[in-house]
């Protein structure tokens, strides 16, 4: 069924500008809920008594902060990934439940969290509400929100962060016993977004499942969504987690200092449940600024025992061998978009030195073990 776009009239910013609303239960189910928001929504279910909905002038949203807000104008976005994950579609005059948060994506939007509760964009359909700076020529415009206010509880703001079950600053009692040794890490990057490293991840996951370990799973950086984690699922680790889990919406604009410890954080929690094997991803491209700092600290190289890395072209590739081989890092090998083409590929194995792995060749437990790193 098609859904027209179309604007619905909402009240003003300024006639809406002191605001304190409670949510009774009725109110509190017909919210439809971001898979970001899902540990907020399930306590707003359990106990929406507990939630209020602020606006005040003074208000300013922070990255992780929960909004509510009404959907004005439907765009690039008709959908909103559900708690679970479930693409719910959207309609005008919907109240939804985003988080706060800035996004990076060169195929999509760049976009930064306002600092004011005016209209603003849903900018990824995992539930991040921003403000659109940038975006590719190729997509449409971005829904259209208008904020009712900020998610409160007894008076204080809800961030992400205050209901996540994991933290960088508070291991699990598992991690916190974990020691120094650990089971090997193996890290998957590519040479920008949409270069095939989820489905890169998750082939090698089902390969070394396939070949009777325990994998463990976990996307470190990008922009939250249930995809990658659900294909991690699917692919048969465990245990999956990414940095949601964690209480942040996206990781892009995070101060360096947290990225490198929600890094080592997911590492060390997912080593510790028992994983024979850990893989984690790093979104988007070696030249996002996330991406490049963690390459070129030591932290990185401690953490994680080999690469493996997704390319586009045979181009991408080889200068993505260049700049692992030089940040000293132990690359196993190449594989991604590149491999859908067979000549492709071939150009690409001319120029490198490190072997060139069909994406779906890993999910044969002989090549996804030939990967993990010696003993």
């Amino acid at each position: 069924m098609a859904v027209i776009a179309e604007s619905l009239p909402v009240q003003s910013t300024a006639a809406r500008s002191e605001v304190q609303e409670h949510i009774d239960a009725a109110r509190a189910r017909a919210i439809r809920a971001a898979y970001t928001t899902r540990f907020v929504a399930a306590e707003l279910q359990r106990n929406p008594q507990d939630f209020q909905i602020a606006r005040r002038a003074q208000l300013v949203p922070a990255p992780g902060d929960v909004v509510i807000a009404t959907v004005t104008e439907l765009g690039k976005h008709t959908r909103l990934q559900s708690p679970v994950s479930r693409r719910q579609l959207m309609f005008v005059g919907q109240e939804i439940m985003v988080a706060y948060g800035h996004r990076y994506a060169p195929d999509q939007f760049l976009a930064h969290v306002p600092d004011d509760l005016g209209p603003c964009q849903l900018v990824a359909g995992g539930g991040v509400a921003s403000e659109v700076i940038e975006q590719h020529a190729s997509i449409d415009k971005a829904t259209q929100l208008e904020p009712v206010g900020l998610l409160t509880r007894h008076g204080k703001v809800v961030n992400l962060s205050d209901f996540a079950p994991l933290g960088i600053n508070n291991e699990s009692p598992q991690a916190a016993q974990l020691g120094q040794v650990r089971p090997p890490v193996i890290a998957v990057l590519g040479t920008s977004m949409n270069s095939g490293k989820s489905t890169t991840l998750g082939c090698l996951v089902n390969g070394l499942v396939n070949g009777g370990l325990k994998v463990a799973a976990g996307k470190a950086t990008g922009t939250g969504a249930g995809n990658d984690p659900n294909l991690f699922t699917d692919a048969g680790a465990f245990s999956v987690c990414d940095f949601t889990d964690f209480g942040y919406p996206t990781t892009y604009r995070l101060d360096y200092e947290t990225v490198r410890s929600l890094l080592v954080a997911m590492i060390r929690e997912q080593s510790a449940t028992g994983a024979d094997a850990v893989v984690i991803e790093i979104a988007d491209g070696l030249f996002q600024g996330e991406t490049s700092r963690l390459l070129a600290d030591p932290i990185f190289a401690e953490h994680v025992d080999r690469v493996l890395f997704s390319a586009q072209d045979a181009l991408g590739a080889q200068a993505g061998e260049r700049i692992l081989l030089e940040a000293g890092l132990d690359l196993a090998a190449v594989s991604g978009v590149v491999t859908a083409s067979p000549l492709a590929a071939q150009e690409a194995q001319s120029q490198l030195s490190t072997p060139v792995i069909g994406t779906f060749d890993l999910c044969q437990a002989e090549v996804a073990a030939s990967l993990l790193p010696a003993k």
